[in-house]
């Protein structure tokens, strides 16, 4: 890691920290957007193929376009979102964003102004804490 990531993740932690996350939450929040990025990114595909659900069972496989066979894939999405959830349970004045967009962070943590009263996060999300 350069000095300059380990300043940005310094800041980061800070950030989180002021918020009431601990150091390892804040880590394993750097961790979970990483990991929805990564599944995103897999979603627009590849070189190689990319992931999609099966509709009737929701189970993911990845597709490989140049043979045109799917294989069954771990739901990387479905597990962070749950380890999400169990970080975000004891902060109900908060609220995660998830952004699925794979060229930007997924994650987003947003606080009770972030977002106006009556208008939908997805217009405003940008307002709250990028977790990078």
């Amino acid at each position: 890691m350069t000095k300059q990531e380990t300043q940005r993740r310094a800041r980061l932690v800070a950030t989180l920290e002021a918020l009431g996350f601990t150091a390892h939450e804040a880590d394993k929040l750097r961790n979970i957007s990483n990991t929805l990025q990564n599944w995103y990114e897999l979603e627009c595909g590849n070189e190689r193929g990319h992931i999609e659900r099966d509709e009737t069972t929701g189970k993911p496989y990845f597709y490989t376009d140049r043979t045109e066979t799917r294989s069954p894939v771990n739901d990387r999405e479905r597990g962070a979102l749950k380890r999400l959830g169990a970080i975000m349970a004891s902060r109900p004045h908060l609220t995660a964003y998830i952004q699925g967009d794979p060229r930007g962070a997924a994650l987003y943590i947003l606080r009770p102004d972030d977002v106006p009263a009556g208008q939908p996060a997805d217009s405003y999300y940008t307002r709250g804490i990028c977790v990078y």
